[in-house]
């Protein structure tokens, strides 16, 4: 990708990988220019999410950006607080993360996933007017469904290891597993 294709990425937006009733909703911040140029989420070669994904237990292998269509499959998918791309999210006011967590709370009440969870705490600080949010399981609801932030998988996060990352994805799905084991089966 040069870095002209990149630059014509700015401002476009990309596709949710959604459906009703998911297990996990993951949230980024917003796209980068590498997803703005191919469509894909967390498309950045140095994004960890699809290797903390697989490690966590989510996938049963680790994924391709382009393969993202596969998490449904799984109970999981993908969306973003802003929707346009950049090239890094602190292009992104306040006012456009706020605004996105209005537009992100539509979309929880209408799809209802089991749990939402948003890579990125400052992010989600911004976004859900909580100053005093930490990674992990948040105390709010958006109606049924849970929160829980998980760290910024960008390669840019250098404050979280892979590994790291993997054990508190993982932290989540036990708890979306648990939940799942917990539901009412439509036989008994």
């Amino acid at each position: 990708m040069t870095p002209e294709e990149l630059e014509a990425a700015r401002d476009r937006t990309i596709e949710d990988v959604i459906a009703g009733g998911l297990r996990v909703l993951f949230c980024g911040i917003n796209p980068g220019l590498m997803s703005g140029a191919t469509g894909h989420h967390f498309a950045r070669p140095g994004n960890r999410f699809w290797p903390v994904l697989h490690a966590s237990g989510f996938t049963p292998r680790r994924l391709h950006p382009s393969e993202q269509r596969e998490l449904l499959t799984y109970g999981l998918g993908i969306t973003n607080v802003a929707a346009r791309t950049t090239a890094r999210a602190d292009e992104l006011s306040d006012e456009e993360l706020r605004e996105g967590g209005r537009v992100l709370q539509e979309k929880v009440l209408r799809y209802e996933p089991t749990w939402l969870a948003v890579v990125g705490v400052t992010a989600y600080r911004v976004a859900f007017g909580d100053r005093h949010a930490r990674i992990g399981p948040q105390d709010r609801t958006i109606g049924r469904t849970r929160l829980w932030v998980l760290p910024n998988p960008s390669g840019l996060n250098a404050h979280w290891t892979p590994k790291a990352m993997a054990e508190e994805f993982g932290r989540l799905r036990a708890a979306a597993d648990a939940e799942k084991a917990a539901e009412p089966h439509p036989d008994g």
